[in-house]
């Protein structure tokens, strides 16, 4: 197999050597000349991903902002073979999914949507590696949800970054289901620490600030646009978490224990529901 890699970032460098790992030919792109250099020699890419031969890829995966993975199929497009499938992983789809199904379609290649729930808190290639993706979860928005042959091509092409589940999905089902499950944890994140007990704190926390914060350290650039780009379901979960947050408010300023035991006792019984 033969996979074009755009963006060695944290996602798009554990591709990379994911796939060099089970001895498929990488190429790649990236706007920052030294960081496909480095790629180069460290012997995740084999070669630079070009106009030339971008048309010999079975699969290419779009490792990019969504703006930025917008404009990279715009102008390679004349040069995607048919054969080829195309899967960005932004964070968002609706605006990646609507513009890309059309160029696809046009030019006759293949293009699916795609988000891989796998990450750390850290950004960049110096902290990809090839087990970054092992059993976790795959996210797929096709352009038509009856297409089998589709999805298990785009599950074969996927096999080497060892994926343990596919879910598969609509692009406006996906922003909103991650805005809550993602962007609103990076939120509230980054959020948190801006108390002034923030500094102050060392020596008397344990795993509720390390679970809770661990998301705060954060490529600012990236997550802004990706909440931009979902802006209508973020004000939705901001004004839930806002509301529920005043209701605790309001039984600590009240002195009312009974309520906060029952405002405690429903957000338990609700994780229990969920997670078991």
């Amino acid at each position: 197999m033969t996979v074009g890699i755009v963006g060695l970032g944290l996602i798009g460098g554990s591709f990379a050597k994911a796939y060099k790992k089970a001895n498929c030919t990488v190429l790649s792109y990236d706007i920052d000349s030294k960081m496909l250099g480095f790629a180069l020699l460290d012997g995740s890419v084999d070669s630079e991903l070009s106009q030339d031969n971008i048309g010999k890829c079975d699969l290419i995966l779009l490792c990019l902002y969504p703006d930025a993975a917008v404009d990279y199929i715009s102008r390679l497009a004349p040069y995607i073979s048919k054969h080829t499938y195309v899967i960005d992983c932004c964070g968002t789809k609706e605006k990646v999914c609507a513009a890309c199904f059309d160029i696809a379609k046009e030019y006759s290649f293949t293009f699916i949507g795609g988000h891989p729930m796998a990450g750390t808190q850290y950004s960049g290639y110096k902290y990809s590696k090839a087990t970054m993706f092992k059993g976790a979860y795959m996210v797929l928005v096709p352009p038509v949800f009856d297409d089998i042959v589709m999805l298990e091509k785009a599950k074969e092409l996927l096999a080497p970054a060892q994926f343990g589940h596919f879910s598969v999905i609509g692009a406006k089902d996906h922003d909103k289901i991650i805005a809550f499950t993602s962007q609103l944890a990076h939120v509230v994140s980054n959020a948190y620490v801006k108390s002034p007990s923030a500094r102050i704190h060392k020596g008397f926390s344990a795993g509720s600030y390390k679970d809770l914060t661990r998301v705060a350290w954060l490529n600012e650039e990236m997550w802004a646009q990706l909440c931009m780009e979902n802006r209508d379901n973020m004000m939705f979960e901001l004004d839930n978490i806002i509301n529920n947050l005043q209701k605790y408010k309001e039984a600590l300023k009240n002195e009312n224990k009974d309520q906060l035991e029952q405002l405690f006792a429903e957000g338990k019984k609700i994780k229990n529901e969920i997670d078991g």
